[in-house]
């Protein structure tokens, strides 16, 4: 009896969770969409009209003067999801959806270095928090929609449904992974993903891996060698994005200067080194990583670029920046290392990536989905070695740790990543009192 009645609650938690998923999932992925053709628009529009850059100051003191005036916690962006699912004290505003996307649509207009993952995040995360209170939900439903959320819009914004699941699912803590909303992030990213592509006819860039190398200690060895540079490469990109973003604080209190001082910073970089391959998403480096030729040393322009723009507050994504700067870092590891181009390109691009958000089975599942499992192991090893390497940082600084990434290192569950630096500094003080 016991048995049947346990079987029948199962059954109708699994009915819940299809009609509330597919909900978030219908809305994100609906969202996702709309945001990819202006973006396609918008990033066209740049490319056909250079002039747009000087306007990039401008953009960026609208953007800021409009979060000032209406953002209230809308700022704090992807961190605000994290920090609502982990304790559940603000709550998110709708009006974070249309606030980050007409930022970012402003941002690549005029030649920001971004991405495009935390607009379709945070889109995900607040249709979520407003679909939730539209049926009164719990607070403990209320968590597992906003990773739907999470997991929907990644997973649209992608075409990556089995990682945009585990995104969802990983991103919030760092070695632990909330399986009680396994079954709804899959269904919102699973649906998000199908709304996206065979409803509104969103087409996804897929890119070549191409001749796998045979198994042996020697191919191995480089591709550690190589994911540790990527992991270390993640820690660079984080820490100078976070440390700008203080800089920049610290020397223009008011935002929409510090916005504007920016866009003339990426703009004098410009016309100083000569070229806007830097500019807007990366798209076009990330593709020259697997079919053509790239600069040695274009995955520091690049990681430059966005930290630059991110610091000074204009909206966007970390992503796909990161996917460039790893793919074309890949690229510029292979004749060193002796192995062949687009393969090291796709281990860069989900590895420098699984270093910065510290998501290693989203990563490996999305160098599944986008590049095959022929190349399976390289892939996995690529992001557990970055991974570890990328040690407690990560561009998302309200991500707890859950459990430490080695028993080494001892850091208390629950500390965020925004904290992790405050208590080193405090035990190394305890240390020298000693």
């Amino acid at each position: 009896m016991f048995g049947k009645w346990r079987f029948l609650m199962l059954c109708r938690s699994l009915l819940k969770w299809i009609i509330l998923g597919s909900g978030v999932g219908i809305l994100t992925g609906s969202a996702s969409a709309f945001f990819l053709h202006i973006l396609d628009g918008v990033t066209q529009l740049r490319m056909e009209h250079t002039w747009l850059l000087f306007l990039l100051p401008v953009g960026g003191a609208l953007v800021s003067f409009m979060y000032a005036r209406y953002g209230k916690n809308s700022a704090k962006g992807n961190n605000l999801i994290i920090e609502e699912i982990n304790k559940g004290n603000e709550t998110i505003p709708l009006r974070m959806a249309p606030l980050v996307l007409f930022g970012t649509v402003i941002t690549h207009l005029f030649g920001g270095s971004a991405g495009r993952e935390g607009t379709a995040v945070q889109m995900g995360g607040s249709l979520a928090e407003w679909f939730g209170k539209l049926l009164r939900v719990g607070p403990v439903d209320r968590k597992i929609l906003l990773i739907c959320g999470i997991s929907g819009g990644f997973g649209s914004i992608f075409g990556t449904p089995l990682a945009g699941t585990l995104f969802g699912l990983e991103v919030l803590a760092i070695g632990l992974i909330r399986h009680e909303a396994l079954i709804p992030a899959f269904i919102a990213s699973f649906v998000g993903n199908i709304v996206a592509t065979s409803f509104w006819g969103v087409t996804h860039l897929h890119y070549p891996i191409g001749e796998i190398p045979a198994f042996s200690l020697i191919v191995i060895l480089k591709v550690v060698f190589a994911s540790i540079l990527f992991g270390l490469t993640s820690i660079v990109f984080s820490e100078l994005t976070h440390t700008l973003k203080k800089l920049y604080t610290r020397l223009f209190q008011n935002p929409m200067i510090k916005s504007a001082v920016g866009g003339g910073i990426i703009i004098a970089l410009v016309y100083l080194l000569g070229t806007r391959d830097y500019l807007g998403l990366g798209i076009p480096l990330i593709e020259d990583s697997f079919t053509g030729e790239v600069h040695p040393f274009a995955f520091l322009g690049k990681l430059v670029f966005t930290a630059l723009t991110l610091g000074a507050n204009f909206q966007g994504g970390e992503v796909t920046p990161l996917f460039a700067i790893g793919a074309t870092l890949g690229h510029s590891l292979a004749s060193f290392l002796n192995l062949y181009a687009p393969f090291l390109a796709a281990l860069g691009f989900i590895a420098v990536f699984c270093g910065a958000t510290n998501t290693p089975i989203a990563c490996f599942l999305m160098g599944i989905e986008l590049f095959g499992s022929e190349g399976a192991i390289y892939l996995f090893i690529a992001c557990i070695v970055s991974y570890l390497f990328s040690g407690h940082t990560g561009i998302y600084t309200s991500q707890q740790i859950g459990i430490s990434k080695s028993h080494l290192i001892s850091i208390p569950e629950g500390t965020t990543l925004a904290s992790v630096k405050s208590l080193k500094k405090k035990n190394e003080c305890g240390v020298e009192k000693q």
